[in-house]
Order: structure tokens, then sequence, then C-alpha cells
């Protein structure tokens, strides 16, 4: 595209936050008809260098142009009187307004709901977006609510808009619908940036990709002329198997059996209606299910941190004697081998102290084995020590302060803290999310030794292709309510989702 004028081009961009070079003499071109892929592994600068066009950060070094007219971009108020627009992964939605109230929110001049829901329809209307003006968010869905955030940009007048991990908690026909409607904005002449890791929807969406490593421009080719193997290896530096190792389970015997097990959250809303399976040892119990369906209350429920209405939870020992779970302390499920991996979206928010260093924060696993205050230090540095090298967490030493790590080395930090501990046990949900392939890889591979040592493994994941490929089984919930369990091999992705969003007659137990 090198006789056509960019829509924006940067040059040189560099960007520092005190020793760490965030962005390193970065050239990018984005230009308008297109879907432009960014690329890169956690930490390598995708989401700083747009979050500069987007005014949130000011480059130390650099120039940018839109239309080869050189900007200065020092406020998102900036960006959008240039019309950029950038639709963040953790939505900035005014929960008890309405969808027309939010879009129009902080813009100047008088306020007009009716000739704003005009405006809105007519946007709509133009690129296939499906948005009732006057619904409020707190009763939209994940998607609706991203869609709210796509039609507030457009409405501003953007033309150029950056999507940053769009498809993390869509199901496949939402991410279906929103490809769909980018095409359509493409079409329509709009410059298209998405930032993600799902190779296989690089592969499907975008016309073009830019790769970064290491804060520093690695290229960019047509989509076309590359695979997900090339792209990967560029972004990595070196070649990296695209298969997931998911051995057969050897000797499953029961370990979790759960039945009619129903929660309700404070508010009384039924979370969980119902529901009953078994996990097995030596298997990955994949549960699938859009965003707020009941996932996080049944892990914590198995690990005794959630009030439960009804039903039973049984823990089988390996001599098939049976123990209630229910009315159990935490701490003493914990000690049976049940461990909890939650990765939320404040990681240093579940069991992390920022400030402490990880060898301190593998010690809070284990300061009730030791003798008061006189505990033993030197095995939680070991460990600490043994993780960074088997996670390839990225840190200076196991002395540094936790909140001096990027939020992908805290999520291996709490994820390697939980398998630390030998459990029988290992509930793991989003362990990967937000996460590079590299990283991602290694975290599976953790999970499946994890598995071959006989552990039961409940994993609840974002991502329906890494379902279908790690889990042995995967338990669908709809609404609270067990919508099906299938094999993890051979079940198709589009039947899953359907049960994800509707309850099916598919509903059973294997």
């Amino acid at each position: 595209m090198d006789n056509k004028v960019a829509a924006v081009t940067m040059r040189n961009i560099t960007k520092r936050f005190g020793p760490v070079l965030a962005n390193d003499r970065v050239w990018l071109d984005i230009y308008r008809g297109e879907i432009l892929a960014l690329l890169g592994e956690n930490g390598s600068g995708k989401t700083t260098l747009m979050n500069m066009l987007s005014g949130i950060y000011f480059p130390d070094e650099g120039e940018i142009a839109i239309d080869g007219k050189p900007v200065v971009i020092r406020s998102p108020r900036d960006a959008f009187e240039l019309g950029i627009g950038m639709i963040h992964q953790h939505f900035k939605l005014v929960d008890v307004l309405s969808a027309a109230e939010n879009i129009v929110l902080g813009l100047p001049g008088k306020l007009d709901l009716k000739a704003a829901a005009q405006k809105i329809r007519a946007i709509c209307d133009a690129y296939g977006f499906e948005v009732d003006p006057e619904q409020k968010i707190y009763d939209m869905s994940v998607s609706q609510k991203q869609t709210v955030e796509i039609v507030k940009v457009l409405y501003r007048g953007a033309d150029i808009l950056i999507l940053d991990e769009p498809t993390a908690v869509l199901t496949p026909q939402e991410t279906d619908k929103l490809f769909a409607v980018l095409r359509n904005m493409r079409d329509d002449g709009k410059a298209v940036v998405i930032i993600t890791h799902k190779m296989h929807e690089v592969e499907a969406l975008s016309d073009r990709v830019a790769i970064l490593r290491h804060g520093q421009f690695i290229g960019d080719m047509p989509t076309k002329n590359t695979n997900a193997q090339e792209m990967t290896n560029m972004m990595v530096g070196h070649a990296v198997t695209l298969n997931i190792d998911r051995p057969e389970p050897e000797d499953p015997r029961p370990r979790i059996e759960v039945k009619d097990l129903t929660v309700r959250d404070v508010e009384g809303t039924v979370k969980l209606d119902s529901v009953s399976f078994t996990a097995y040892t030596g298997e990955i119990l994949g549960i699938a299910g859009i965003s707020g369906c009941g996932q996080k209350e049944l892990l914590e429920a198995i690990a005794g941190l959630q009030p439960v209405e009804a039903g039973s939870i049984s823990y089988i020992n390996d001599d098939g004697s049976r123990e209630e779970l229910l009315g159990k302390d935490p701490l003493a499920i914990k000690d049976m081998g049940v461990a909890l991996s939650f990765v939320p979206e404040d990681r240093l928010g579940m069991g992390l102290v920022g400030n402490m260093d990880l060898g301190k924060n593998m010690m809070l696993r284990s300061y009730r084995s030791g003798k008061g205050v006189f505990i033993n230090r030197r095995a939680p540095y070991k460990l600490a020590r043994e993780m960074v090298d088997f996670l390839e967490i990225a840190t200076p030493s196991v002395e540094t302060p936790v909140r001096r790590l990027s939020g992908g080395n805290v999520q291996k930090v709490l994820v390697g803290r939980e398998i630390s501990n030998a459990p029988t046990v290992l509930l793991t949900a989003y362990a990967t999310r937000g996460l590079d392939i590299n990283s991602s890889y290694l975290i599976y591979d953790t999970i499946n030794t994890q598995k071959m040592r006989g552990v039961a493994v409940l994993y609840v994941g974002e991502d329906l292709d890494v379902l279908l490929e790690l889990a042995d089984r995967i338990l669908v919930l709809c609404g609270g309510k067990v919508s099906g369990i299938v094999p993890g091999r051979g079940a198709k992705k589009r039947d899953v989702g359907l049960m994800m969003t509707k309850l099916g007659g598919n509903a059973h137990e294997q």
C-alpha cells in the first residue's frame, strides 16, 4: 500500500516506563479500507503503542501523522477530534444508564436523546449492529455492551478504530457477528486495528498483520501471504509448536461428584440451578459458558468460598470413601488437596500481595505449616526459583515485588503457586486470559502435567478452540444449568457455542 497515503503513520515511536523500554523506535502504517491485526507476545508493546495513538499515553520520542499531516495527541479528546477511537478490553460504561445515554455521555451541547436514538439506529443500520438505544447497560450481555462501546466511538465520528482483544469473552456466534460488522466498517473505508492472540481469528479476519517483539517492530505483511506458524515464530523469535498436547486419561476414577447444586448470588439471582456432574482423576474437564453463567460460582463452591443453597459436593478418596465438602472450611478443603487458581481482571486482587516479592507470596501458601514466626523461608524461595525457571517468568529475581511484574507474569505466579502444592484437584479459571501464545502453551503444558500426575482438573476457559483441544470432556453451562457434557475429542465448536446460548437436547453425562 506504499502508493496510498496512510491514515496513520507512526515513526520512531519510543515509550519508556522508568527503566522499562515499552516501545523502541516503532514504525507502523495503518490504512483505511483494511483490517490490521497487531500481534506480539505479552509485554511486546502492542497496547502501549495503541494507547499512544488513542491519547492515553504520550510518546517520549517519535512522530505521528494522520493522513500525512503531523499531529500531537495529548489526550483521548485529541484522538477523538482526529477520528481515532479505541475499544478497550474492560468496558467504560455506566450500568444504570441506557445505551443512548452512555453513547452521548460527556458530549458538548444540548442533550437530545430522541435525536441521539435516531442517529444510533442509522449507525446500526449502516454496519449491521443490533442495539436498543433505550436498553439499560445492566440488562445487556457482554457482546451487547461491546457493541455499545463500538457505536459510541462511531457516533463521535471515529473512522480509525482500535479494538483490544475484542473476542475475549464472546461465543463463536457473537464473534461471527462482530467480524461481519468489522468487515462492513472496513468496506465503508474505515481503518480497523485489532489486538488479539488468537491466530485463527487473525487468519479469518485481517487483511494485514504487523508484529512487535520486545517493543520493536519486526515486520508486516498481507495475511494471505503468511500463516499461523510463521506469525507465531516472528512474535516469539523462535519456532513454537501450535499443537496442544492432549494425552489420554490414565485409569480415571471419580474424584469430585457434584449433585443438584444450586447457588444464588447476594441479590438472590440463581447462578447455578441443580448442576450435577462427576470430575475424574487424570482428566481435564473443561467448563464452557458465556460470561456470568455460573463458572466462577461453581469453582468457588467446590473450594468452600461460595455459599450453597442446595445440593452436595463429594470428595472421593483413593479408597472410594467419600467426604462432603459443603460446610467445610476453605482451608480444610485446601488441605485435602483442592487448589483454586482463579485469574480475575485484577490479578493482584486474588491472594497475591503486590508489595511482597515472589518468595514471600509463595510463603503465603505455606506459612500455616511453620512454627509461628519462625517459618522455613528457604523452601518458598527455592520453590519460587523453580517456578520462575519452569514457567519462564520474566523477573529480575525472586526478591522482586510482584507489583513490578507484567500482568502476564503475575498470572504465571498465580497458577504456579497453586500447582506447587501438589494438589489432587486443580480448579483453574482463565489461566491464560490475555496471555500470548508462548506463555499460554507453557500453562497448557503445566496443566497437562498435573493431569498426568492423576490430578482432576476443572478448567474454565474463554477460548472454545483451546477447550476443544485441551479438555477430555466439556461441561457446557447455560443460564446456570448444565446444557450438556460432550467429549473434547470430536466435538464441534459451533455445536458447543449453540449449547452455551440456549439449552439444547444434548445434555448427558459421559
